[in-house]
């Protein structure tokens, strides 16, 4: 099958988590025989603020970590209708322009064959509904939600009938451990501030541990203002700016535990949706703390997989209790990534779209589905 992915960039993950996850589901794909292949605005605000903030070989970086992967710009004279002449699936991603989701939603209603989704990877559903409802989603085939509580939320509003939960995942064949990587600090936080949807979170349960502790620690992330980079350096926090997702796996290697860190919006309002960074990091076994957040979900095993804590104070505690334990900090690598591994992998949500796909696909798309010589 030839599927198309309308996304804010593949190439980019600059402040733009739906890449990680886009560019393992494309690898996975492509593996299967599929063709797969991403169209990104010219114009994307990822991919110019990550020129600006790293120039163009940020880009080089991109390609050379993901040959295989195929990325077209489009702009306002772009031709959509010919792109998606050939195209057994659509997938549409929500930072798509309106105006695009509506063309392309009619395109599908009026003689389209391939398959229509529209996939929400994020909290506007609940923090900008307006921008959410404002789309016209009635002529697509279905609606991949990044977790039940976001489902249930479309649902609930009419934004459509046929929606799916469909979390986000690892790429094990990109994260994953790598023990011969030499240890040289303590504490790593992947994760950006922007928008103050987590400001006085990342003081509690970041900062301060980090500082009273004397922890050598290293941030990576971009929208850092002045202020936010004057406490990470009053702590003693290395800033480590931008980090291209592919060379994740080899920061956490070089530490001895991360957290996580949620955003309001998903802990207030859209319970069970972890994001994509702990499945990223547990799936690098590298022990995991964890803000208050609830796994509503049972996507993984509190207290086994990572631990939760309550307030900083309890960070501080288990932070110290992980350092100083080998064996609690090998028993939560071991069990995470067998987690991960068992449930929560980029193949584990292929197979998850194929089988949505095979529910509410076109004719063309199921018998593809069906006889897999004429998916070739």
């Amino acid at each position: 099958m030839k599927l198309v992915f309308y996304t804010h960039s593949l190439m980019s993950d600059w402040n733009h988590g739906n890449a990680h996850f886009l560019r393992g589901i494309m690898r996975d794909l492509i593996r299967r025989g599929h063709e797969a292949i991403a169209l990104e605005p010219l114009d994307s605000w990822s991919r110019s603020n990550l020129v600006q903030d790293q120039g163009e070989t940020a880009l080089k970086d991109f390609a050379a970590h993901f040959p295989e992967l195929r990325a077209e710009l489009y702009d306002a004279g772009f031709n959509h209708e010919a792109a998606l002449a050939d195209a057994d699936v659509v997938v549409v991603h929500e930072w798509t322009d309106p105006e695009l989701v509506a063309e392309i939603g009619r395109l599908r209603a009026t003689g389209g064959t391939f398959t229509l989704m529209f996939h929400d990877t994020h909290h506007r559903a609940v923090s900008s509904a307006g921008d959410i409802a404002g789309l016209r989603l009635t002529d697509y085939d279905g609606i991949l939600a990044f977790g039940e509580t976001l489902r249930e939320r479309y649902l609930k509003a009419g934004w459509g009938n046929t929606v799916f939960t469909w979390h986000e995942a690892a790429d094990e064949t990109l994260f994953r451990p790598m023990p011969q990587v030499e240890k040289t600090g303590d504490l790593i936080w992947v994760g950006n501030w922007g928008d103050d949807e987590r400001s006085a979170e990342i003081v509690e349960y970041l900062v301060q541990p980090a500082k009273s502790l004397g922890l050598k620690t290293l941030v990576h992330g971009v929208r850092y203002p002045d202020n936010a980079k004057q406490a990470l350096a009053d702590a003693n926090i290395i800033f480590g700016g931008w980090i291209a997702n592919a060379r994740v796996p080899d920061a956490f290697a070089q530490y001895r535990v991360t957290v996580h860190i949620p955003r309001r919006p998903y802990v207030q309002n859209l319970p069970g949706i972890p994001t994509i960074r702990p499945f990223e990091a547990l799936a690098c076994g590298i022990p995991l703390i964890s803000a208050p957040w609830d796994d509503a979900e049972h996507l993984f095993r509190p207290g086994k997989d990572f631990l939760i804590v309550r307030d900083g104070e309890e960070m501080k505690a288990r932070l110290r209790e992980v350092l100083s334990d080998r064996d609690l900090a090998q028993s939560l690598t071991a069990s995470g990534r067998e987690t991960v591994l068992a449930r929560h992998t980029c193949r584990h949500r292929v197979d998850e779209l194929l089988t949505i796909l095979a529910d509410c696909g076109t004719d063309r798309v199921i018998r593809k589905l069906v006889s897999p010589e004429a998916a070739a």
